[in-house]
């Protein structure tokens, strides 16, 4: 088998709830997702995707994939889809790092891979070890009642785990903060996410001035040093997220006790080879771990779904259903989500294929 064309599409998602505000003074209204589709010469097709969430939340960028097709998707063209490891190996030797874009393409591979197997990408990772992974629901920065109203509603809809977007004006989190956790239910969790927007000296002022209340503190600062600065003065659990971009990250943590939980997100880990390697590694040492992406449609869902599928329910915290913050579809059908649970498709492959109709045409165009 071998790859025959590549195409790269860019489309807008429109957030559901109108503007999403989150740390570090970020705010988006409407995201920009690629999307890749693999074609080969067995009449087998494969897709990927990655967003963003805006130019200035990680290192990353809505043109990056178009950017790096440039470079990779001629030297993909020919090549065995079904062997991942080959076609990994041949992006990292063409481009150092990026691995966001690169991406995509390594969940077109494995869709295509599926596919030929008849078999989808959570029995290729291993198996269904969560059958309905618990997903979590992000309370974005709004006034309280209105955050109030719309955990009432998450919880109605069954979801057990909430995560409160802070990360601005430190005074202004710590009553947040001691507003929302309180409101919490026997068996529900909270999550406390700065998204990397506090500085070290205020992030202990806000742990200290919230250690009597029961929440999991996340990402209080921008580097994996500062929130250690933060974790060896604070009490509460800590969860760190866009720091965790490697094995090389994940060995940091495992050595120096530097998390409770750690957030895996698969772009911002190069892509779904790279990152169940890294969940391997931190559920073998015992560390629990979140399944998700930066932001994305129905493909990028469908991926997230496999990898959190794959992932031992003892050792997956939760997921998300990025799919459902948006207004507008890159594939179908999306993955199913019942009572606070995301479900894996049971179709060979991702079992989701691009909605063209709203993708409309590609932006590149390879081997066409």
């Amino acid at each position: 088998m071998k790859i025959t064309r590549i195409r790269i599409y860019r489309t807008d998602l429109p957030y559901v709830g109108g503007t999403y505000v989150w740390g570090a003074g970020n705010v988006i209204s409407t995201g920009n997702t690629s999307v890749v589709v693999v074609d080969t010469d067995a009449g087998l097709q494969g897709c990927g995707e990655f967003a963003p969430c805006g130019n200035t939340y990680m290192i990353a960028h809505t043109e990056g994939v178009e950017a790096i097709a440039r470079l990779i998707a001629p030297s993909l063209i020919g090549m065995d889809p079904r062997q991942l490891a080959r076609i990994e190996q041949l992006m990292d030797n063409t481009v150092q790092g990026h691995g966001y874009a690169k991406a995509p393409f390594d969940a077109a591979c494995w869709d295509i891979l599926g596919k030929s197997l008849s078999a989808p990408v959570w029995l290729l990772l291993g198996g269904k070890l969560t059958d309905g992974a618990p997903m979590y629901r992000v309370a974005p920065q709004k006034a309280t009642n209105e955050t109030i109203a719309e955990l009432e509603a998450h919880r109605a809809a069954g979801y057990r785990q909430f995560q409160i977007k802070v990360g601005s004006d430190w005074a202004k989190d710590i009553e947040r903060i001691r507003a929302l956790v309180p409101l919490l239910k026997p068996g529900e969790t909270a999550l406390a996410d700065a998204n990397q927007g506090w500085r070290v000296d205020n992030a202990i002022r806000v742990a200290r001035a919230t250690r009597d209340l029961d929440f999991i503190l996340e990402q209080p600062c921008h580097s994996y040093e500062e929130c250690q600065q933060v974790r060896r003065l604070v009490d509460l659990p800590m969860k760190l997220d866009e720091c965790v971009t490697g094995i090389h990250t994940a060995q940091r943590i495992v050595q120096d006790h530097g998390a409770d939980l750690c957030c895996l997100k698969i772009s911002n880990l190069g892509g779904l080879s790279k990152a169940r390697r890294v969940r391997d590694y931190l559920v073998d040492n015992r560390i629990p771990v979140v399944a998700e992406d930066t932001w994305g449609g129905e493909i990028a869902t469908a991926t997230v779904a496999h990898f959190a599928a794959s992932t031992p329910p003892e050792y997956l915290q939760n997921t998300t259903d990025l799919h459902n913050y948006n207004t507008r579809s890159t594939g179908k059908p999306g993955p199913r989500t019942a009572n606070g649970c995301l479900f894996a498709s049971d179709e060979p492959g991702l079992g989701v294929t691009p909605d063209f109709a709203s993708l409309c045409a590609p932006v590149a165009d390879y081997g066409a």
